[in-house]
């Protein structure tokens, strides 16, 4: 191993170490962590600002334990750069306020800095919701990347307590990309006993579980990253034992299919509905390639309670033809969303 390939491992593991995050031991091009912050939106600057550890909300407060309050998850490719991108995110944020169950975590995907702004200026949003991404300083030079929400109903900040759910660490892998893409983690905390367990301060009484957002690499580009892409990311699931990927996995070669099995995770989609495809793009027969699932989560360690793909509605928007404005019809995305609910496993 090189001087640059130690120190980069060794750098990565003091990072994990300073926030007791378990990591994965890699090859040496494949080590790099880069750790951001929460940020939640403070009414009195009227700014996002980064979490402080000390500081937590309400949370949700049940009699039952964590295994018997499954999580919701919502995930969703908005096409950030297609026509009308404000009135289009602000309609996919808008359905799934309107979910039930309320949803608990929202993966993005085509996130560009328009879509961003004007996700982070929505009243639902800056009340409700704990973000990855406070600008898109975390992105580089990327154009499109990914972010995550977490609700605030349903997470009690940073702060760990024996009777709530916590958020752990926030951070982006860099993986080999024709695109430049990296997938983005976070861990969470869950308590495994119910509140009158808990008053006993029972060692161990959270699990950790790994969120992975992810957008791999697009296309039938040969040679394609997507297999390593998705190795690198079960690595760091099996460092904690229990967790999930999801976002859009763009499968458009044979090899594609076999993945997830190959990374000894479990496909949530055809768990449930081995018989169903499940499409998830291309729904409307008007696009040039054939319906496909592109759009996917594969779990470890976790049980599947339900999977439903949410196809896009439309919206219309103000369009200059001629020199005479006129009103046209849009899909929200290309993509259809991907909504699951999971738990612990037995």
């Amino acid at each position: 191993m090189g001087e640059m390939g130690l120190r980069s491992r060794l750098q990565a593991r003091f990072m994990g170490w300073r926030h007791n995050t378990p990591l994965p031991k890699l090859d040496e091009k494949d080590t790099a962590v880069i750790f951001q912050s929460w940020h939640e939106f403070d009414s009195s600057s009227s700014r996002w600002i980064q979490l402080s550890a000390k500081k937590s909300t309400a949370g949700l407060y049940s009699n039952q334990s964590a295994q018997d309050i499954p999580l919701a998850l919502v995930t969703w490719n908005i096409n950030g750069t297609d026509l009308a991108p404000d009135i289009r995110t602000s309609a996919i944020i808008t359905h799934i306020r309107d979910m039930r169950p309320v949803m608990d975590v929202i993966f993005l995907q085509e996130v560009t800095r328009t879509t961003l702004s004007v996700l982070l200026a929505m009243p639902w949003v800056r009340e409700q919701w704990y973000s990855s991404e406070a600008d898109a300083t975390s992105w580089g030079h990327q154009s499109i990347s990914t972010m995550m929400l977490l609700s605030k109903s349903r997470f009690h900040g940073l702060k760990r307590t024996l009777e709530r759910a916590a958020l752990g660490a926030v951070w982006r892998v860099p993986f080999p990309s024709h695109f430049g893409r990296d997938a983005l983690c976070c861990d969470i905390f869950l308590p495994i006993c119910t509140p009158s367990e808990c008053k006993k301060s029972v060692p161990g009484s959270h699990a950790r579980i790994r969120l992975v957002n992810v957008h791999l690499d697009s296309l039938a580009i040969q040679p394609s990253y997507r297999p390593r892409q998705l190795s690198i990311i079960a690595s760091y699931l099996r460092a904690t034992g229990r967790g999930l990927v999801a976002g859009d996995f763009n499968p458009v070669l044979p090899e594609d299919d076999s993945i997830i099995n190959e990374n000894n995770l479990v496909d949530m989609w055809t768990e449930l509905h081995p018989n169903d495809p499940g499409f998830t793009w291309g729904i409307d027969g008007k696009q040039a390639y054939p319906a496909n699932r592109l759009d996917k989560v594969a779990k470890l360690g976790l049980k599947t309670h339900e999977i439903e793909v949410i196809p896009p509605g439309t919206c219309t928007y103000a369009y200059a033809a001629e020199n005479r404005p006129e009103e046209r019809e849009h899909k929200w995305s290309d993509h259809c969303g991907l909504k699951c609910s999971f738990g612990l496993g037995d």
